[in-house]
């Protein structure tokens, strides 16, 4: 196939105001989920399947940089693309470093060792200049922080991604399950410093972000009709039942006699870091379920609790972070001044609360300077 210009028609699917409205959702859960000791963690997705909020954030990622910087390849070309997914990825990885440095400076002012292990921070306070190198090098990372050296690394390698879709969406497909594949059996992976990997192999969470950015652009129509087919929606739901009765009886003990062990014994452990197999596979099957079923009208978006959401989203990146230090303040408030149930709903109502205050403001200053949502 002959290698399109700068100009070559690529099949962008219109921006789906649902898409923000779930990545604002996921921010809420992620929230809730990194406040330990947090029983309101019972409301969100990792409870009742094999995946969570993370894969709703790679897939969109993937989805969004689609929309984005293929649009910017029909309209100016290669080198607008290049270097506005390099912008992207520096802006997420200066992020990531502001994070690094205001999370260490809340820890230390704790002033309680307990904190250092919950946060992995020991490492960097017993050793700030080696740990330092690394932070730099995305090879450390404290707890909830992780995520962000992947979507750097995702961000920075989308030109590639998208010179392949291009030209042929099945090898990139192809190219990117043979990738995941590797991971899973021979455990290929990204040096870190100091547990050896990273915690989200990019290697093995690639997968979501090319299957993501497919979806927008080349296998938009191929999707849409796999959907209409009449045995998706059954062996979606299915699968996703399965997930739920599974997540259960391990979560709680009169449900589990559901299960046999020997069907338990080959699903766990389910390895995050990794997307292990299971995870995917629910995460796929519940995307499909919602977007067959989910209306994407969006009068019914204009409310105030799916604008909210949409406001977060829209904010991904500075709200992903926010709520990293809020649930951090969270959880130092729930073992400090009172873990019961009375406190646990305060923290996450006032933590909600300021997540979309902020997104609020920040989508008001991004309109006043004629900025559009940013990409994560």
């Amino acid at each position: 196939m002959s290698a399109p210009g700068p100009n070559a028609k690529i099949d962008i699917a219109q921006r789906d105001l649902r898409l923000d409205a779930y990545r604002g959702l996921a921010l809420w859960f992620i929230f809730i989920d990194h406040t330990p000791g947090n029983s309101f963690e019972w409301l969100t997705l990792r409870n009742y399947g094999f995946s969570d909020a993370t894969e709703v954030f790679v897939f969109v990622s993937g989805y969004t940089c689609m929309l984005a910087y293929g649009g910017a390849l029909r309209e100016q070309g290669w080198p607008t693309v290049i270097v506005r997914s390099l912008r992207r990825g520096l802006e997420i990885y200066a992020a990531f470093l502001l994070l690094v440095v205001v999370y260490l400076v809340l820890v230390w002012a704790t002033g309680s060792s307990f904190y250092l292990d919950e946060t992995n921070t020991r490492f960097f306070f017993e050793n700030p200049g080696t740990a330092l190198v690394h932070v730099v090098a995305l090879q450390y990372a404290p707890v909830n922080t992780d995520i962000l050296p992947t979507f750097v690394l995702l961000h920075i390698g989308f030109p590639l991604v998208l010179w392949i879709l291009v030209r042929n969406a099945a090898v990139a497909l192809a190219a990117s399950f043979l990738l995941y594949l590797m991971v899973q059996l021979y455990g290929w992976h990204l040096p870190a410093w100091p547990t050896g990997e990273l915690y989200f192999n990019p290697l093995a969470w690639q997968i979501l972000f090319v299957i993501g950015a497919w979806s927008a652009g080349p296998g938009a129509r191929r999707l849409a009709a796999i959907l209409r087919s009449p045995v998706t929606a059954p062996l979606a739901v299915l699968f996703v039942t399965f997930s739920l009765v599974v997540t259960l009886s391990w979560r709680m003990e009169p449900l589990k006699w559901l299960i046999p062990d020997v069907v338990g014994g080959m699903i766990y452990p389910i390895y995050k870091s990794h997307l292990a197999p299971v995870r995917l596979v629910h995460f796929l099957a519940l995307a499909g379920v919602v977007i067959r079923f989910v209306s994407p009208d969006c009068q019914g978006l204009l409310k105030p609790w799916p604008m909210a959401m949409i406001r977060c989203g829209e904010n991904s990146l500075p709200i992903y972070c926010f709520s990293v230090l809020a649930s951090f303040l969270a959880f130092v408030t729930l073992k400090e001044v009172s873990g019961g149930l009375a406190m646990q709903a305060a923290v996450s109502a006032a933590g909600i609360a300021l997540i979309i205050a902020i997104a609020n403001l920040l989508t008001w200053e991004a309109k006043l300077d004629r900025r559009g949502p940013k990409l994560f």
